[in-house]
């Protein structure tokens, strides 16, 4: 099997002609002169929005599990607020058990067009029922169909068996509203820190964390 090619590292006009739209978004150094950290995150977002093709909500979402073997994968956030960044999920799949297990977990958010990253830890716990109950109500009909009918992380036979239980639980709602399955949860992050990380040439990035003191931050910049 032949190897991979690796890009290399880009050249000084590279960097000129490809990078200059990102490299003028990323310069602005009073960006990084909040006191905070949500205010940035939700412009960053925002801009996100605007850039990104898919997902720009999209995180990964590293957890440790009872076995103190970590683990990550993708989710998407649905809330962030000074509480915190909220996400939803089922309670009984691996990423709910490992949260059960430990309730801490890091965040990760890479806008890949916008050369920018978010990395995010903290504590977890779980959102109110009242909460998950309004977020589950704005989701479509089939994906709320689709919680009941799916036992997320469970070994499934084939297709066909994931199609046979969506068609049961459809019939079985049909005519009425689907509530929120009791494992069907949300979780909110609530960080004790936040690093904002945005491309430099070369390789000269900007990194600057806050780091939660009491009721305040503080604001420390970070080699690159």
């Amino acid at each position: 099997m032949t190897a991979p090619v690796i890009p290399p590292s880009p050249s000084r006009e590279e960097y000129a002609e490809q990078y200059a739209a990102a490299l003028a978004a990323n310069s602005d150094e009073a960006a990084f002169e909040c006191e905070e950290p949500y205010g940035l995150f939700v412009q960053w977002l925002e801009d996100a929005k605007r850039y990104e093709p898919n997902d720009a909500n999209a995180m990964a979402l590293a957890t440790v599990d009872a076995a103190d073997m970590p683990d990550v994968r993708m989710v998407l956030l649905k809330d962030v607020d000074q509480r915190g960044f909220t996400f939803y999920s089922n309670r009984e799949s691996q990423k709910g058990q490992a949260l059960d297990a430990h309730p801490v977990a890091a965040l990760l958010f890479h806008w890949k067009t916008l050369r920018r990253q978010v990395r995010i830890r903290g504590r977890v716990e779980p959102v109110s029922a009242g909460e998950a109950d309004v977020y589950f109500a704005s989701r479509a009909r089939e994906s709320r169909i689709g919680a009941w009918a799916s036992d997320q992380s469970r070994p499934l036979d084939d297709r066909a068996a994931l199609e046979a239980a969506v068609a049961r639980e459809t019939e079985r709602f049909e005519g009425q509203d689907v509530p929120r399955p009791e494992h069907w949860i949300g979780w909110r992050l609530i960080p004790d820190s936040v690093e904002f990380w945005r491309d430099r040439p070369f390789r000269l990035h900007d990194r600057m964390r806050w780091d939660r003191e009491g009721e305040g931050w503080s604001r420390t910049r970070l080699q690159p």
